[in-house]
Parts: C-alpha cells; sequence; structure tokens
C-alpha cells in the first residue's frame, strides 16, 4: 500500500514541512540576490509565484522568518516586507532561552571562559587602534575609584563584564566574539550570578583592575603570549570566586526554605 512502511522496514524519514522548506528557500535566495538589511522583498502576491506555494503556506513561511529576526513587516503606502538583520542582543536573547530550564553553573560557564578569552584577547594583539584602547580604559574608569553606595558596587561590576564585552566586540573573528559576549551575558542574567553580584567586595574590583591594567599593557606592548597568560589568570581567579560565592548563595537559600 503506499504511503505505509513495509513490515519490518523503517519508514523513511520525512522532509521538513512545505513552510519550513519555503523559509529555507527565500533565505538561499535573499543570499543569492546579496539583499541587505532593508532591502525589500516582493509582494506577497510575487512571492508565492516564485516559490509556487499557497498564499497560507507563504504567510506561515514569512511569520516564521519574522519570529527569527530575518524580515520585517511594515503597513501603509510605503509598506511590505523587508529584509532584516538579527542583532546580536536578540540572538543572545534567543539563545539564552535555551538555558531557560538548564541553568547552567559557574563551573560550567567559566570552564569555556578560561579556554575562550584567552584567545579572544591574543587575538586583537596588533589589531587595536587607539580609540580602541580609549574604549576600554572608559569603561574601565567607572571602576578605577571604590565605590560609595552599594547600587555604584554594582554597577561597577557590570562594567567590569563591560570591559569583556569590548573586548568580544572588537574580535576579527565573530564567532569567538558572540560567542564570549554570550557567556558573559549569561553571567549578567542567571539569578544566582546577579546575588552574586550584589555581595559588597572591595578587594575583587582592585583584583580585577589590575588584571585587566596589565592586560592591556601586554597588548600594547604586543605581547602575545602574556596577554593569553594574564587573561587565562584572570579567568581563573574569577572563576574561584564565583564559584564559592555560589556555593554560599545557595547555602543561604537551603537555610531560608527550612
Amino acid at each position: 500500500m503506499t504511503g505505509v512502511a513495509e513490515k519490518g522496514r523503517p519508514r523513511p524519514p520525512r522532509g521538513p514541512k512545505r513552510p519550513a522548506a519555503i523559509c529555507e528557500e527565500i533565505k538561499d535566495w535573499i543570499v543569492a540576490q546579496r539583499l541587505k538589511p532593508g532591502d525589500p522583498l516582493p509582494q506577497e502576491k510575487a512571492l508565492i509565484e516564485r516559490f509556487r506555494a499557497s498564499k497560507g503556506t507563504m504567510r506561515e513561511a514569512l511569520r516564521s522568518l519574522e519570529a527569527q529576526g530575518l524580515v520585517t513587516t511594515r503597513t501603509g503606502p510605503r509598506g511590505g516586507i523587508f529584509v532584516a538583520a538579527l542583532d546580536e542582543t536578540h540572538a543572545m536573547e534567543l539563545l539564552g532561552n535555551y538555558f531557560f530550564f538548564r541553568q547552567p553553573s559557574v563551573a560550567d560557564i567559566y570552564a569555556v571562559r578560561c579556554q575562550l578569552e584567552p584567545e579572544l584577547a591574543a587575538s586583537l594583539v596588533g589589531r587595536l587602534a587607539e580609540e580602541d584602547y580609549q574604549r576600554l580604559e572608559e569603561t574601565m574608569r567607572v571602576y578605577d575609584h571604590p565605590p560609595e553606595t552599594v547600587g555604584e558596587e554594582y554597577r561597577q561590576r557590570m562594567a567590569e563584564l563591560d570591559f569583556h564585552a569590548v573586548l568580544a566586540a572588537l574580535s576579527p573573528n565573530p564567532v569567538l566574539g558572540f560567542m564570549c559576549g554570550f557567556l558573559q551575558n549569561l553571567l549578567r542574567n542567571l539569578a544566582v550570578c546577579r546575588r552574586i553580584y550584589d555581595r559588597p567586595n572591595p578587594a575583587l574590583r582592585e583584583s580585577g583592575l589590575s588584571y585587566q591594567t596589565r592586560l592591556i599593557a601586554a597588548l600594547r606592548a604586543g605581547d602575545s603570549e602574556s596577554v593569553r597568560a594574564i587573561m587565562y589568570q584572570h579567568m581563573l581567579a574569577a572563576w574561584r570566586y564565583m564559584e564559592a560565592c555560589e556555593a554560599e548563595v545557595r547555602a543561604d537559600f537551603l537555610r531560608v526554605r527550612r
């Protein structure tokens, strides 16, 4: 009988549903046409004819592309369907949702940071302009002095992450830069990390500032090995501190629940 697998034989895998297949075809067509963010797509009727799809299938495909952040629709006289660029923040939010029910530990995050961030920093040797150094140093000025309030200390902790985010944004390797930025974003958003950042710790600011000052000096000197070593030591020290604090936070949480 047609469409029924023979006894003892596995049914062949099904291909993607038509709307999903249309999505991929439209993506390929956008690349082939070298369209850029802001460029218009053909009107719906023309897309239906081009991709030989029904109106319902095409609309479902376009909704999927819009949810992915790859197209946007506008209404009105100048409305239509336009190519869109998925910005980094939105991409990280979508990826972060994957970990919503699979919360990584501090060790999970820093095990990867210890591998990636030294290589990220080393990749910047010889590539930074004076304005890049100024950007890094301006970020450090946020926490180059003792905080006067708890709120200021929290902002300083976030600025310390901003320093690493600047390095990630300057990366010549977009994949490496994105992955480092994503790990930093996880630290900002994990509930346990937010509790850790709320805890006063003057020595932590001074330690981070010391590592980063030495890192910039090594970058200016063009010393790749020193850059890599300094960043690795920085990540390792942060890992030890954050993991110890994580254990304390979880212990406090358990005591409160009892």
